[in-house]
């Protein structure tokens, strides 16, 4: 017990044992200043620096472009780049997903597939099946006042004419077999002609379905403005590919008779507009 007391006031008088550190000239030994210490004061003051020299490398590495320049951090203009860069990429795969699931909606439909096709109960098309008498008949006359009007509302310049930006034109030259009837779930003109004669595009726009269809054959789909979309079914041969841009009057493909559901050259033709099918001969004059 004594030799630990002794100890501790050796050690004790060893921290406390004042040195004197001088500095002086080499060459005349003149003293210029001199410093009172003894190691506690060294090791307090030790202590103190490296604390200080943390706390100020820490501050520059914080909130101080220097940290830039250590190895192992970017800019912070990278990372604002970076997060804009995240933020922009979600958003444009949730575009791309939800025009996949709008795609892959239309290929069900136009290629036969309308088991699992789920129709808008406010479309035109619901109301028709469950209430016939909704189906308007028109008239000759009224046909031909509309076509009148529209056509005196074309160069109007208080009416919108997104509809008279272009011309649809005829697919093919042939006569219509059988006619668009809604009753029969016909959303399409039947057009017999030539064996290889040329399918041409009705307007400009993007191919979005380019494949084989067990039911229809070589089937071809073009998307044009205003949300119009024309189908070409029963081909011999498809001259463009899916994402290709086509054209007014540009080929895309040869009239054949393949697939399940035909009995000979012609084209199947349908013509749709806001995911509803219309009439093709209510657009286009196949005369």
């Amino acid at each position: 017990m004594v030799k630990k007391e002794k100890r501790a006031k050796r050690f004790k008088k060893k921290l406390l044992h004042k040195y004197r550190l001088v500095i002086l000239n080499e060459e005349t030994f003149e003293e210029r200043f001199s410093f009172k210490l003894n190691r506690l004061n060294v090791f307090i003051f030790s202590t103190l620096f490296a604390l200080l020299l943390i706390l100020t490398t820490t501050i520059i590495i914080a909130f101080t472009p220097l940290r830039e320049y250590i190895p192992g951090y970017s800019s912070t203009t990278l990372k604002r780049q970076a997060s804009v860069l995240v933020y922009k990429t979600d958003s444009l795969q949730k575009i791309i997903n939800l025009n996949e699931q709008y795609l892959a909606s239309i290929k069900k439909v136009l290629t036969g597939d309308v088991k699992t096709v789920e129709f808008n109960k406010d479309s035109i098309i619901e109301v028709a099946k469950t209430d016939p008498s909704v189906l308007i008949r028109t008239s000759r006359k009224d046909s031909l006042l509309r076509e009148k009007v529209g056509q005196e509302d074309k160069y109007n310049p208080l009416v919108d004419n997104r509809e008279y930006q272009y011309t649809l034109f005829a697919p093919v030259n042939g006569t219509i077999s059988e006619n668009y009837d809604s009753k029969k779930k016909h959303y399409a003109v039947d057009i017999v002609t030539a064996k290889d004669a040329p399918v041409k595009s009705i307007a400009d726009g993007t191919v979005i379905f380019a494949e084989w269809t067990a039911q229809t054959g070589n089937v071809i789909i073009v998307k044009h403005n205003s949300d119009i979309i024309s189908v070409y079914k029963h081909n011999a041969m498809l001259t463009k590919g899916q994402g290709e841009r086509v054209r007014a009057g540009e080929v895309i493909a040869t009239v054949g008779s393949t697939g399940e559901l035909t009995t000979g050259p012609h084209l199947h033709f349908e013509l749709w507009r806001d995911g509803i099918p219309v009439n093709p001969t209510s657009y286009i004059d196949f005369d």
